[in-house]
């Protein structure tokens, strides 16, 4: 098993195994997922953008993370900067990385891919702060809420709803570097 820093290319090249892999880690239909493959393909040319993942022996991919800078005209940042309190807008967004994805196939879960992933991205950010948004779950049994507050991730916004999307999320932040 290694750990592969990718560019936009790389990662388009690997498109279909990266939408299998977030398919299968978020349990999303089909029709979703295909819709889910031109948002993935367009952040590939967001400025800052990053990505890592992780192959197997046989390349085969076992899960992957990317992220970019945020910045103002971005549909999700927007929805966060519309959210949050006037002060606390320009501290989590004026210099921010946003974790876009971090997914781990589920049967290659709990070996330390997403935390090796996750590591190694936040460890490249050159911004000032990192924020990530996670459907709400209850945090003891969530592998990725455990992840995200074993690195220090703090709450942001609570039971946030995005337009188009009835779950409940949480954003969550953390001051970089790590």
């Amino acid at each position: 098993m290694r750990l592969v820093r990718w560019r936009g290319d790389d990662l388009l090249a690997r498109l279909d195994d990266v939408i299998a892999v977030y398919g299968e880690a978020m349990g999303y239909s089909v029709q979703l997922l295909q819709t889910r493959r031109g948002y993935v393909a367009g952040h590939t040319r967001r400025e800052s953008f990053q990505a890592v993942a992780t192959l197997d022996d046989e390349d085969n991919l076992l899960g992957f993370g990317y992220g970019y800078r945020g910045t103002s005209g971005q549909w999700w940042h927007d929805q966060v900067r519309n959210a949050l309190r006037r002060e606390h807008r320009k501290f989590w967004l004026g210099n921010c990385f946003e974790l876009v994805e971090l997914h781990v196939r589920p049967h290659a879960q709990g070996h330390g891919i997403g935390a090796r992933q996750l590591h190694d991205l936040l460890s490249n950010a050159p911004q000032q702060t990192a924020l990530l948004s996670t459907p709400e779950a209850p945090e003891a049994t969530s592998r990725a809420w455990r992840l995200y507050r074993r690195f220090g991730f703090v709450d942001v916004l609570r039971h946030f709803n995005f337009p188009g999307d009835d779950r409940p999320f949480a954003v969550l932040g953390r001051q970089l570097p790590l």
